[in-house]
C-alpha cells in the first residue's frame, strides 16, 4: 500500500493523496493550488498521476483548494465516481462553475491586456468542464460504508464547514484516516469535530499548528465593535466568504438584536453566492447547530440582494446599515463597489471578520493603509476599519492536540500536511512531546510504503 502526497505538503493550498493497493488508484481530493505565484504554477503542469487511471476520487470538503482541480481531471480523463457528503455536493454545485468562469474572465482580460506569456491565454479550466464533473458526483450521507475494490471507506464528521468530513479507509484489517479541514471545538454553528476513528495512519492538517485562537466569546466581541459603528450613525461593512463566515456573521447579528438589545438597522446580504450557499443551510438542517426556527430567524435578519440595480441603489443610499458581501479579503466581488462609496467617510466602518492574506486589500486595510486602490483609483480611508479574527473555521494547535489526542487507537503514524513549513514542524514536535506519536512532515510529491 502506497501513499503520495500530490499536495498540500508543504504548503496549504492543493490537497491531493493517492492511495495505491490491490491495483485500485483512489484519489483523496483534489484542490487547486493557491497563493503565490510560485505555487499557483503547479496547476499548470501535467498532473502527477494519469487521472484516467483513477479508480475514484474522495472528497473531504468543498473548499476549492480541496475540490477546484476535479475540473482538470476530468478534462484530462478522469471519469470514475467522485465521492463526498451531501453538503458538499451542493457546495460544489455553487464553487466549481464560479471558479471556473473566473479562469475564463481571468483569460479573457489578460488576452486584452496582452500580458499572459500565452498566446492567446487559455483558462485553466471552463464553467463547462466544471459543470461535467458536477456529474461525476457522488453523494454519500455520513458513517454510511461505501466501497472502492476491496477498500471500505465511511465519513465522519469534520466541522470546518457545512458537509465536511474526514474519511476512515479499511482494508484487510488496517485503517487509514484522512483528516480533511479539522474545525473548532465551539464554533457557533457546526458541532464540534467526531474524534478520529480507528486507524494505523492518519493524514492531518496542521495549518494553525503553531498558534491557539483568541478564546474570547465571539459574539460579545462583536458586539462591542458592532454597537460602536452603529453610534456613529454610519454603514458598516463586513467583508465575507460565502461558505460558512457570511453565514456566521448572520447569526451573530441575530444574537446581538434578539439578546443583547442592539439597536436593529436593516442588514443587506450582496452576494449572489452567498444566497446560494445560505439556501444549502436551510436545505442541510441536520448538518449544522441551528434548529428550523434559528434558521428561519437568523438568516430573516437580512435582505438578500440580487441584481446589480440594487447593489448600485445600496452603494448610492449612506443611511445607517449592515452590508456583508464578499469577497472575505475584498480582493474582487461587490464588496469592492461599497467601498468606494463609503470608505472616505469617517461615519463608517469597515468590520474584517478574519485573517487577511499578505497583499490583500484587506490586509492593507488592517494595517492601517491610508488609502486603498480600487479599480484604478486611490480611495482615502477615512472609515474606522477593526479586525475581528474570532471566526476562524480551523482548529488551532490546542484544538489539533485535542482531537488527535482522542483517536480510539494509537496510530503508528502521523503524516502532517495542510501547513507551512513552520506550523507543520512546531506541530510535529508537539504531537510527539505530548502524546508520543510518531510524526512525519512529508515533500511534495513524496511516496511512502505504508505496507
Amino acid at each position: 500500500m502506497k501513499l503520495s502526497f500530490l499536495g498540500a505538503a508543504g504548503t496549504v493550498t492543493g490537497s491531493k493523496f493517492l492511495l495505491e493497493r490491490s491495483g485500485k488508484k483512489i484519489l483523496f481530493d483534489c484542490g487547486l493550488f493557491q497563493g503565490i505565484k510560485k505555487i499557483r504554477e503547479r496547476n499548470w503542469r501535467p498532473p502527477a498521476v494519469d487521472p484516467a487511471t483513477l479508480d475514484a476520487v474522495v472528497l473531504t470538503h468543498a473548499h476549492l483548494d480541496h475540490s477546484g482541480f476535479l475540473p482538470v481531471f476530468v478534462r484530462e480523463g478522469f471519469d470514475g465516481p467522485i465521492y463526498c457528503t451531501p453538503p458538499t455536493a451542493d457546495l460544489a454545485a455553487i464553487l466549481l462553475p464560479d471558479s471556473g468562469r473566473i479562469h475564463e474572465e481571468d483569460a479573457r482580460y489578460a488576452n486584452r491586456k496582452g500580458y499572459s506569456s500565452h498566446e492567446p491565454a487559455e483558462p485553466l479550466y471552463t464553467e463547462a468542464h466544471a459543470k461535467r464533473a458536477l456529474e461525476l458526483l457522488q453523494p454519500v450521507q455520513f458513517d454510511q460504508p461505501f466501497t472502492v475494490g476491496d477498500a471500505e471507506l465511511r465519513y465522519r464528521h469534520a466541522g470546518h464547514i457545512l458537509g465536511a468530513a474526514n474519511v476512515q479507509v479499511g482494508a484487510e484489517g488496517r485503517h487509514l484516516l484522512f483528516s480533511g479541514d479539522i474545525g473548532r471545538q465551539n464554533d457557533l454553528l457546526l458541532a464540534p469535530p467526531e474524534p478520529p476513528a480507528k486507524a494505523d495512519w492518519i493524514v492531518m492538517e496542521s495549518t494553525y499548528g503553531d498558534r491557539i485562537h483568541d478564546r474570547r466569546d465571539p459574539i460579545e466581541a462583536f458586539e462591542v465593535i458592532i454597537e460602536r459603528a452603529l453610534r456613529k450613525r454610519g454603514v458598516v461593512l463586513i467583508p465575507s466568504f460565502a461558505v460558512g463566515r457570511a453565514q456566521t456573521m448572520l447569526y451573530c447579528l441575530y444574537r446581538l438584536f434578539r439578546d443583547r438589545g442592539t439597536p436593529k438597522v436593516p442588514v443587506f446580504v450582496d452576494s449572489p453566492m452567498t444566497t446560494d450557499v445560505t439556501r444549502v443551510y436551510r436545505r442541510h438542517k441536520y448538518d449544522h447547530k441551528l434548529s428550523s426556527k434559528e434558521i428561519k430567524d437568523a438568516f430573516g435578519i437580512a435582505q438578500f440582494v440580487s441584481s446589480v440595480n440594487e447593489s448600485k441603489n445600496l452603494s448610492a443610499n449612506h443611511d445607517t446599515k449592515i452590508i456583508i458581501s464578499a469577497s472575505g479579503m475584498a480582493t474582487a466581488g461587490r464588496i469592492l463597489h461599497h467601498l468606494k462609496a463609503f470608505v472616505s467617510d469617517a461615519r463608517n466602518t469597515v468590520v474584517l471578520p478574519g485573517f487577511q492574506a499578505p497583499g490583500t486589500r484587506g490586509a492593507a486595510l488592517a494595517a492601517g493603509a491610508d488609502s486603498v486602490k480600487i479599480h484604478g483609483r486611490h480611495f482615502a480611508v477615512e472609515a474606522e476599519v477593526e479586525q475581528v479574527d474570532l471566526f476562524s473555521a480551523h482548529a488551532d494547535q490546542e484544538e489539533l492536540l485535542t482531537w488527535l489526542g482522542a483517536a480510539e487507537s494509537r496510530p503508528r503514524q502521523v503524516f502532517l500536511v495542510h501547513g507551512e513549513p513552520l506550523p507543520a514542524d512546531i506541530l510535529r514536535q508537539r504531537i510527539e512531546e505530548r502524546l508520543g506519536h510518531r510524526v512525519y512532515v512529508p515533500d511534495y510529491r513524496e511516496t511512502v510504503d505504508l505496507s
